[in-house]
This record gives C-alpha cells, structure tokens and sequence, in this order.
C-alpha cells in the first residue's frame, strides 16, 4: 500500500479523500451499500476473494498521523473479535492514501428494515435470535471491547441468524483515560439510562441494549416508544417499556435487562444460560493506550473544529442513514460509576430545592412566581433549541456555522417555545390557586398559605404539561450534584437551610412588591 506506516511520519501531501475511481487499495469497488458520518461503504472484493464490506472513512476522520494511530489501535483492539454472530474485521489500513476498513458482508436486511417489511419475529426463531445475539455481544465483551451502539439498524439478518455489524461507537473496554472525555452518541431508545446520565459505558450497557433490540425483534416497535428524544430518554431512564407481544419466558429476561439500574441486571452468562445458549468466555482485560486519551470514536468527533469539545452532536461519529428514530444525545460524563444512592440523592436534592420554591413563594410572592414562569419559559426555550439543533446535524451533518445557528436562532425558539410556556404557566397558576383557596378554607396563616401555595405551584412547574423540557435539566444538574457524596450533602444542607431563612422572613412579614397584598389568603 502507498503511504508511511507506523513508525514513519504521514505525508501531508497524500490525499484522504474517498476514492471516486473503482479500486480502493486492493479491492475492486462492486456497488455503493450506504453512506453516514464516518464514510462509505461499498460492496468490495480483493481478486479472486470473498466479497467484503468496505468502509472507506472521510477525509476528516483521519486526516493527521494522531488520528491515524488512533485508528490502528481500535482496529487492532476489533480485529481480536472472532464469532460467528459477528461481521468481523476482515483487512484495515489506516495507513493508505485512502484508509479503509473491510468487514465481512452479510446479504441480508437489518433487522430494523425486515421488521418493517416482514413484521415481528416469533415463535423459535424470536428465542433463537435472542441467544445468538447475546452470544455475538459475549464475544464482543470476552475480548475486552464494548459495543455501545447493539441496535436493530446494527443487526443483520443471514436468514434468521442475526449478525452484529458496526463497530463505529466501539472502545477499549479497560482503558482508563476515557472518562473523562464528554462525548456521548449513540441512539437514546437503546441507550442504558446510566449513559443518558452521563456513566461509563460498561457490559451492562451493552445488556441493556440488548434487550431492547430484542424486543423490538419481537414486538415490532421500539420498547420505549416513539417521538421526541427527551421524552424517549425519559422513559428509559425510568424503565417505562412497553413489552407487549414478547413471550413471557423472554419477556421476563428482557424485563430484567432493561432495569435502569444496571446493578440489577442479569449478566450475559446468567441470560445465555436462562436462553439455552453458550456460557461467554470471562471479559479480557485490555491495557491502557499510552499516551493517548482517546480511542478511534472520541478521536473522530475531536476532530469536528466546529463543535465545542464538551457537548456536541458531530455527524463524524456514527453513521446517520439507517435509522429514523436515531437521535445524537449530547451529556457530559464524570469519572464515577453508578451508584444505587444515587437515586435518593438526586430526588432529595430536588425536594429540597422544590421546599426552596415554596418558601420564596412565601416569602415574596409576585417576584417568586415571575421568576419561576419565565424560568421554565426560558429551560423550554433551551431544550427546544438543545433537541433542534441535534436534529439539523443528524439530518446534514456538522456544519463550520452550526456553532452560531443555535444562539442566532434562539429568539425564534422563544417565540416558539410561548405557547407551551403559557400552557405550563396557567396549569401553575391553576394549582396555585386551588392551594390558596384550600388554605383559605382552613384557616391557615397568611405565611403558611402562601407556602401551601408556593408547594403547589412548584409541582405544577414539575408535573404540568409539557414540563418534561423543565424537568430534564433540573435532573441533570441534580445528577451532577448527586455524584459527589460530599458536594451534594453540602448543597443539599444549603438548600435547606436557604429554604428554612425563607421561611423565617415569611413569618415576619410578606414582602408583596410590586403589587399590594390581597385579601383572600389569611385572616
């Protein structure tokens, strides 16, 4: 092959860009099979050989000596991957005019696209493609290497064998500089919650994932439905999957694999046992990359300039084409794994800050509700403008402006964003009022009226319609806090105390600015 090797210094004069002749390297171009982010993929053959799919990457995936060293590393990482529910690495040269991947081609539909045109799996062959599945992602694991992308797009049918394909999203298990990186792809619908909060990946992940694909194998649609992506993140972050139509033998193992807990899931050996398949080989440890913080999917989206290096929805990392329910998800990880108090944790901090709200309601009313309203205006606006800029990219890919459309349209997205805000503000002020008048009839102080009605308007802030685009951030950041045993007990203690103070200036006096106080609370 032309080109330096390892070792040697890459030429900056030789092209990257995919090939428009017929031949790539050795292979002889038979017909186009899709196009993504990261390249294209032809039908290929090297002489006389077997056909091969042949991923020829973009000329801004690799287009330096770093990133082409990245590039050999993952393959080298991949190519250890030997089953037959597998399309293995079969040649890669990251090092050639124009690098490429080859791996074995399956003639056959995705299991996404034969679902559409065939319908559900059933019967023996459902339990067979769940077994064989798990097996392919046991290999996956026993090498030391996690998937993070099983789907049904990235499943193809060989008759009714399903063969895992695209190792885009794929990574060293073991290496320890990973954590730190804050990019996250993949598509929300079979994503694990721990993900969507912004965890490492582990083989629970993959098992989650799994059993998504699985059910959607059986079911004919998604396990946690369809629609806007935040709302889909939602459900699977509580666990509310629709298994309707799975048998109830497999139903009962793909429940147990969707837990958002990934404590309480089932290994791939307990599941393989409980199908009747393989028990997996344990998980090959994988030593560290020296000297580099990034394994091949990290390095290609660092090398989209156009997007900020902690949130990004790069087309660079993924293919985009095969999925219509693919949605890029952008949260920044922390170095921490899941932990089972994180749950309680969280929720306390948001208790705490709802008690906050109720007691600045109470302390001073007019300018409490404003700042609420227009806050939760203001998160929606955000999220709008967060979930529409994701959704441009995935459809186009990046784009050199992209980092100035999301601010220069976010005046639109207010405007947008109005309609719900009032929805969201009448419900509020509804709750409010039914609270106001509840502790009108009992009596109660004017402060502690005015607290019962700040409680109710901050729950209609939370539980209203439409108040998943406030809810979502607010539990990000409560995530974050919660990460942190000691960071969140001292905010949490603040948030307490700040709701306590509240309370102490309510009962010496409301302050009623700007307007004066009404009549109907108190006596």
């Amino acid at each position: 092959m032309p080109g330096v090797r390892p070792g040697g210094r890459y030429r900056e004069s030789v092209s990257v860009q995919p090939s428009s002749a017929r031949t790539v390297g050795d292979y002889t171009l038979l017909a186009l099979l899709g196009e993504g982010g990261m390249g294209v993929v032809h039908l290929a053959r090297k002489a006389d050989g077997p056909r091969v799919a042949l991923k020829v990457l973009r000329p801004h995936i690799v287009g330096d000596e770093e990133a082409r060293r990245r590039l050999a590393r993952e393959v080298s990482s991949l190519e250890r991957i030997r089953s037959r529910w597998i399309a293995e690495i079969v040649d890669a040269d990251p090092w050639a005019p124009t690098p490429y991947v080859a791996t074995r081609y399956v003639p056959g539909l995705s299991l996404h696209d034969q679902v559409l045109r065939e319908g559900p799996i059933t019967g023996v062959d459902l339990r067979w493609f769940a077994r064989c599945l798990a097996e392919g992602v046991a290999s996956v694991h026993a090498v030391g290497v996690l998937h993070r992308d099983v789907k049904p797009s990235n499943v193809l049918l060989e008759g009714r064998t399903p063969i895992l394909i695209d190792f885009g999203l794929a990574r060293v298990a073991d290496d320890p500089k990973l954590t730190h990186t804050g990019w996250l792809l993949g598509t929300p619908g079979y994503l694990a919650p721990e993900i969507l909060y912004g965890d490492d990946a582990t083989t629970a992940s993959d098992v989650h994932s799994w059993a998504a694909t699985v059910a959607y194998a059986g079911t004919g649609h998604p396990p946690f439905g369809r629609g806007p992506s935040m709302a889909i993140m939602d459900r699977v972050r509580r666990g509310e999957h629709d298994l309707t139509g799975l048998p109830a033998d497999l139903g009962s193992i793909v429940a147990a694999a969707l837990e958002p807990d990934p404590a309480r899931r089932p290994g791939l050996r307990e599941i393989l046992g409980r199908l009747g398949g393989d028990a997996p080989a344990a998980p090959a440890p994988v030593g560290p990359v020296a000297d580099d913080p990034f394994t091949l999917p990290l390095a290609l989206a660092a090398h989209d300039d156009s997007v900020a290096p902690t949130r990004a929805f790069p087309a660079s990392g993924r293919d985009v084409v095969d999925d219509p329910d693919d949605y890029p998800v952008d949260l920044a990880p922390v170095p921490e794994r899941a932990s089972p108090a994180l749950a309680p944790r969280r929720g306390l901090t948001v208790l705490a800050a709802g008690l906050v709200g109720g007691a600045a309601v109470a302390a001073r009313p007019y300018l409490t509700l404003a700042v609420l309203l227009v806050g939760s205006w203001l998160l929606r606006t955000c999220t709008v403008v967060v979930t529409a800029h994701g959704d441009r990219r995935r459809l186009r890919g990046a784009r050199w402006y992209d980092v100035l459309v999301a601010p220069l349209s976010a005046p639109w997205y207010l405007v947008a964003a109005l309609p719900g805000a009032l929805l969201l503000a009448a419900w509020t002020l509804g709750l409010g009022l039914a609270g106001a008048l509840v502790s009108y009839a009992l009596g109660l102080s004017t402060a502690t009226s005015l607290f019962v009605t700040g409680l109710c308007v901050t729950a209609g802030v939370w539980v209203g319609p439409g108040a998943s685009h406030v809810r979502w951030p607010v539990r990000v950041v409560a995530h974050a806090v919660a990460r942190r045993t000691g960071r969140w007990a001292v905010i949490t203690v603040l948030l307490v105390a700040a709701a306590g103070f509240l309370g102490h200036q309510a009962s010496l006096g409301v302050a009623w600015s700007p307007f004066g106080e009404p009549h109907l609370l108190g006596r």
